[in-house]
């Protein structure tokens, strides 16, 4: 059975920074990209981060993201992480990882997400 447990969410002041996690288990995490996405209340799930290669050469990232959040993976601890700096109220939101095999577009599974609150 596939599990994505994201973990490292909570709540920090304005300016600060958390970094989130997304443990994997019953999957062959190196044949998987992980990607981030967020949802505010009341809004549209949004794109966060993700590795476009496999060889993790290459990430892209949402615009409202760009310069402040950083992607990375583990794969011999099966985890990916995202590294969120200068954090702002707008970035509040329950953040959730997927996995999708490399080259594939459709997101097979989703983690049950954790809640970010940023306070101003």
């Amino acid at each position: 059975q596939v599990q994505l447990v994201e973990s490292g969410g909570g709540l920090v002041q304005a300016g600060g920074s958390l970094r989130l996690s997304c443990s994997a288990s019953g999957l062959t995490f190196s044949s998987y990209g992980m990607d981030w996405f967020r949802q505010a209340p009341g809004k549209e799930r949004e794109f966060v981060a993700r590795f476009t290669f496999s060889n993790g050469g290459m990430a892209s990232y949402g615009e409202s993201v760009q310069g402040r959040f950083t992607i990375s993976r583990d794969d011999a601890k099966n985890t990916v992480y995202l590294q969120m700096n200068s954090l702002k109220p707008e970035d509040t939101a329950i953040y959730y990882c997927a996995a999708r095999k490399w080259g594939v577009a459709r997101y097979e599974y989703w983690g049950q997400g954790t809640q970010v609150t940023v306070s101003s």
